[in-house]
């Protein structure tokens, strides 16, 4: 199964102990699923993670985003559904699931409405996306 993990739930994931957004990581790094990953998005991801963590912190973690990040298939964007989120920060995210034909993992799913109901794609929760998953 694809999918492609918003930025909320890797940084829930990755400095959270337990929850849903913990184990979507956990099964990343297991390789149970396909994390789907555009370029913009893993530039977010990085960015996120070494602006909202501690030097100290970011230096413990940044190993793991690269280890996560060997696992990704990496999407070009070859198409773009620009305006699809009252959002634009969510546009880059909506445009790499669309590309790989993926549903969105988010806890922000309200966000994602639009494109749902627009462009028929799937968003769901990372409890959900756990769910769907075993």
């Amino acid at each position: 199964m694809r999918a492609v993990i918003d930025t909320n739930v890797v940084f829930e994931g990755v400095t959270a102990k337990g929850g849903a957004a913990g184990m979507v990581i956990d099964a990343w790094i297991r390789g149970e699923f396909e994390p789907c990953v555009s370029t913009t998005l893993a530039y977010e991801y990085r960015d996120v993670l070494a602006r909202k963590l501690g030097n100290d912190r970011w230096i413990i973690i940044r190993p793991m985003l690269i280890a996560m990040f060997r696992q990704a298939v990496v999407v070009d964007i070859f198409f773009t559904w620009r305006p699809a989120s009252p959002d634009r920060g969510d546009d880059h995210v909506i445009d790499c699931a669309m590309n790989a034909n993926a549903p969105i993992v988010t806890e922000n799913v309200r966000d994602f409405k639009l494109a749902q109901r627009s462009l028929g794609m799937a968003v769901m929760t990372p409890a959900e996306f756990l769910a769907r998953l075993r």
